[in-house]
This record gives structure tokens, C-alpha cells and sequence, in this order.
């Protein structure tokens, strides 16, 4: 269920810290169950994308330790341990609030549709696993009560779209020749395509994320015209990214990307506490 995936599931806190309720209990409390929820439904898929991929996995000299690749964990005890995971997740959120269980099963169609048909379609693969991050942003605000920035979904969204053609091209770069066995899609794609999208989607998420910060509307919304003050922070997160990427080899497990790497994870903390004390501290 790859549990140190879940830190993705951190978004659904979005919505909550920057509609400035991160201090109220009931909606802290609502939104930390939308995040035990999402771990529970990205558990599921998690289970069945091994499950589905197992054989072209133990092609790949990363992916073949996975448990069921590995023979560690047998096809069958994973499918039901998905289908009941997954129907938990679900059934929890639909008792908790009928929206959230929307969402929460928009995602787990989504990345079913991903993992049975759509990861074969180029570009639309990267953008339908961006979906997944969109929704995460959708389930907190759903949570939280708030109603859900125009600016942070489409700040979401590239980022995400940032990360998936970061992720592609680590793929691509890793396996060389043998890319294609292991994921067919990478038959599509090339490392200079790849660059040319990347490029595209880091200007738009940097000028997205800057035009956000300076916009008057924001600045009356949350009575702060602060914001700017965290720009840097974003800059020196996305050219690290990119660092790695391109000198690194890295990419392939943005997770563990951000975990692994102290300069990356130590300016992700800082933009987090600069924007609470742009936000909280008055």
C-alpha cells in the first residue's frame, strides 16, 4: 500500500491553510479524516496498479522489489485486500459527508481508468495521474467547508503536471532501451519532448503561483498583501527539482525525491512556516 507514498495525501490541507481555518478545530478535524481516508483509498489503487503491472515491474531494477512483483504477496490476497480497502475508504466518506465520498470516488474511478486504460495514452497518462492531485485539493476544501481557490487548483495542477513529466522522463532516462517493456507509453515520448514540456509547465506553474500572490482580490480575501515574501521559496523548490532531475537522475518517485533530499525538504518547511506566519501571525 506504499505508505510512504502518502505524503501526497498532505494536500487535502490545502484548502484549510490557505482559507485561514487551520485553527479551527471542526474543520482540523474534518480534514484529517479526508487524509486517513485518501491513505486508505490510495492504499487500494497503490495495490492494484502493482497488482495490474506485475510483470512488466519485474522488468525494471527498481519497481521488481515491490511485494507482488517480488512473489512476496499473492495476486489474489492483494485484490481482496484492495476491493475491501478501497469499499472501506468509501463507504467511511458516505457516512462522514456524501460530497467527500464524490470525490473520494471520482479518484478511485480516475486512477482505476489510469491504470486499465488511460497510462496508454500520451499526455493524457501524465495529465489523468495530475487529476489525482487535483482532487486531493477538491476533498480538503469538501472537508474543510471552504470554498476552493481558482488560483490553487491551477497552481495544483501544474505542479502536478510538473512532477508527472518529471517522473516520464526518469523513466525514460533510467531504463534506455528497455524503457519501452517496461512501460509501453515510453514509447511515445523522448527525453528532448519531455524537456520541452517540462519547460512549459515550470514557467506557467512559477508565473501562476507569483500572479496568485500579488493579486489584490487575494490580498483583501486574506487581509495580507505578504505573500510575495514566499516567491523565493517556490523558485528555489522547483530549480532544485529540476537539479535532480536533470544532474541527479532523479524524479521517478517524487515522494521520495522530497524526502531524501535535505536541501528540498528543509525549503518546503520553510515556505510551510513562512506562509503560516504570513497567514496566522497578525
Amino acid at each position: 500500500m506504499r505508505p510512504g507514498q502518502w505524503v501526497k495525501n498532505v494536500l487535502v490541507f490545502a484548502p484549510l491553510v490557505f482559507a485561514q481555518q487551520a485553527l479551527e478545530p471542526r474543520a482540523v478535524t474534518r480534514t484529517l479524516a479526508a487524509f486517513a481516508l485518501f491513505c486508505l483509498a490510495s492504499g487500494a489503487v497503490y495495490l492494484v496498479n502493482d497488482l495490474l503491472d506485475r510483470d512488466q515491474d519485474r522488468r525494471h531494477p527498481l519497481k521488481r522489489r515491490r511485494p507482488i512483483a517480488a512473489g512476496e504477496l499473492a495476486p489474489a490476497t492483494a485484490g481482496v485486500a484492495a476491493a475491501l480497502v478501497g469499499a472501506g475508504a468509501l463507504g467511511a466518506a458516505a457516512l462522514s459527508d456524501p460530497r467527500l465520498a464524490l470525490v473520494l470516488g471520482a479518484y478511485l474511478a480516475t486512477s482505476l481508468a489510469y491504470a486499465r486504460a488511460l497510462k496508454h495514452v500520451v499526455i493524457l497518462d501524465v495529465m489523468t495521474l495530475a487529476a489525482g492531485f487535483v482532487l486531493r485539493v477538491v476533498a480538503g476544501g469538501v472537508a474543510a467547508g471552504v470554498a476552493l481557490s481558482t488560483w490553487l487548483l491551477l497552481c495544483t495542477s501544474l505542479l502536478a503536471l510538473f512532477l508527472g513529466f518529471g517522473k516520464r522522463r526518469h523513466e525514460l532516462v533510467l531504463l534506455e532501451a528497455g524503457a519501452a517493456a517496461h512501460r509501453p507509453i515510453l514509447a511515445e515520448y523522448s527525453p528532448y519532448f519531455l524537456d520541452q514540456m517540462i519547460a512549459v509547465v515550470t514557467t506557467s506553474t512559477l508565473v501562476c503561483y507569483a500572479l496568485y500572490t500579488m493579486d489584490p482580490a487575494v490580498h483583501q480575501k486574506l487581509h495580507t498583501a505578504r505573500l510575495p515574501l514566499t516567491i523565493p521559496f517556490v523558485l528555489y523548490g522547483i530549480f532544485r527539482y529540476l537539479y535532480l532531475v536533470h544532474q541527479k537522475e532523479g524524479g521517478g518517485d517524487p515522494a521520495q525525491v522530497v524526502l531524501a533530499d535535505r536541501p528540498l525538504l528543509v525549503n518546503i518547511l520553510l515556505w510551510i512556516g513562512t506562509v503560516f506566519a504570513i497567514l496566522y501571525l497578525k
